[in-house]
């Protein structure tokens, strides 16, 4: 029995023993600085460096953490607000402190030493990805350095180009990859869910028709609907003049109203030369008969006929004269007088400008130089019966 006891008294005292061991362990541990990794888990990039968990630190990773946990809050915020894109390298061979200064000089970074202190507590200062990045304005520092170590970036690259109607838009995305064709169509056609300063005059009713700019857009994955319009209207808004709705304003336009113009320019307009001049006729049309006034212009007869099923496309061509009367919708300019309800298609800069900067002219008129369009060539006219000779002349009708 005696035997038992002193096994168990044994047993009490080496348990008591490693209790203490532990006890004494963890007490080291604090009073020597050491930081549990989820009281770094802001200043941590992929699963955070090995060595910070409890075991014993130097001076030099202590003092490291410390600096580094005092600005967490600049580690984690964007410095920016902006929504776009940038193209960034990171060369063969190049070292972190030179990709932060670079970093920094784009303006993607604040500093550029505590982001290279961020790396090296990480340990991934010299894990570096090389390769071309899409990184956001408004990624936080320790976003972009996770994106530099993983090598991941805005991969997904889909081209918007100028003319296209909301429909196309929809397809292209789906047609690259990007998304469904009918979920970005469903946000775009409602028209509501996203603010911005572009949309200020936009009728509720309407649908993001006009406002999906064209150009090249670097999407990070499985974008949304809102995030890539958003993008689309940033982009617009980053192009246009600060003074946009002033210039429309002295057209007589709301910038809604202006939008829908350049559509129509867009669609008509083949040469960036003869933009401002095509503007120039609708608006001298509309200031002459105001509501009234009918615009006539084939574009909108396209846009209100819709897709061509036989055809396999959304613009029909050629459209003759006699199908113009029988396409009653508002959209059709030739039956309804004044602008149509919105824009028909996603205008360039170029025709925009043409819209808010048009030529002073005193034209009302204008048709191909050529059969087809060949050349994308005008002819212009300041009466209908000048008009009618260069239809004779130059179009052979």
């Amino acid at each position: 029995m005696g035997l038992i006891f002193r096994l168990i008294r044994f047993l009490l005292k080496t348990a008591f023993l490693l209790v203490g061991v532990f006890a004494v362990v963890w007490i080291f541990a604090t009073l020597f600085g050491q930081t549990p990794s989820s009281q770094t888990a802001d200043i941590a990039i992929g699963r955070g460096p090995g060595w910070a968990g409890w075991f014993t630190l130097d001076a030099d990773k202590r003092a490291l953490i410390a600096a580094l946990r005092q600005r967490a809050a600049e580690i984690n915020a964007p410095v920016s607000t902006d929504t776009g894109l940038v193209a960034f390298t990171v060369s063969d061979g190049e070292t972190a402190v030179a990709v932060a200064q670079k970093l920094k000089s784009m303006g993607l970074i604040s500093d550029a030493d505590l982001f290279v202190r961020l790396l090296q507590y990480n340990n991934v200062d010299t894990q570096l990805q090389t390769g071309g990045y899409q990184l956001r304005r408004n990624m936080s520092m320790r976003q972009v350095g996770q994106a530099l170590f993983t090598g991941r970036s805005a991969r997904q690259v889909i081209t918007i180009y100028p003319g296209w109607r909301l429909e196309e838009v929809a397809q292209g995305l789906h047609i690259n990859g990007v998304m469904d064709a009918n979920r970005f169509y469903r946000v775009a056609v409602r028209g509501n869910g996203i603010s911005h300063p572009l949309l200020a005059d936009k009728p509720a009713n309407q649908s993001y028709e006009g406002y999906l700019f064209p150009g090249t857009y670097y999407l990070l994955d499985d974008p949304t609907p809102e995030e890539l319009i958003a993008l689309m209207l940033d982009n617009m808004a980053r192009q246009l003049p600060s003074n946009a709705v002033e210039l429309a304003a002295q057209q007589g336009l709301t910038f809604y109203q202006a939008l829908i113009l350049a559509s129509i320019v867009e669609r008509e307009a083949a040469l960036d030369a003869e933009r401002p001049l095509i503007a120039s006729v609708y608006l001298n049309r509309l200031r002459r008969d105001g509501d009234n006034a009918y615009l006539q212009a084939d574009p909108t007869v396209q846009y209100a006929m819709g897709y061509q099923k036989e055809a396999n496309q959304w613009w029909k061509s050629p459209v003759s004269l006699d199908e113009y009367s029988q396409v009653d919708n508002p959209y059709n300019t030739y039956l309804y007088p004044g602008l149509p309800p919105g824009p028909i298609a996603n205008p360039r800069l170029a025709s925009i400008m043409a819209v808010l900067q048009p030529a002073q002219t005193d034209y009302y008129f204008f048709v191909c130089r050529n059969p087809n369009c060949a050349k994308g060539e005008h002819i212009f006219a300041e009466t209908y019966q000048q008009h009618l000779q260069n239809v004779a002349a130059y179009y052979g009708q």
